[in-house]
């Protein structure tokens, strides 16, 4: 990978990933739902785990400088 678009998606995959996954935190927290109309369980397990796979793309884009 070349370096601008790699540094750029790295930072934008771990923006997202931590935003998301702090946003998920704090709706789990509050006792809210994730997402409207579906389970809290069910919205909260596939949030987290797609912020958690946006963090590692972040990371491994990060790690092919």
């Amino acid at each position: 990978m070349e370096r601008g678009p790699a540094i750029f998606a790295g930072a934008v995959f771990a923006l997202f990933g931590g935003g998301l996954l702090m946003w998920t935190a704090v709706r789990v927290r509050q006792h809210r739902p994730v997402a409207q109309g579906v389970s809290r369980v069910a919205s909260a397990t596939l949030a987290g785990l797609v912020s958690v796979v946006a963090l590692i793309f972040g990371v491994w884009c990060l790690t092919r400088l």
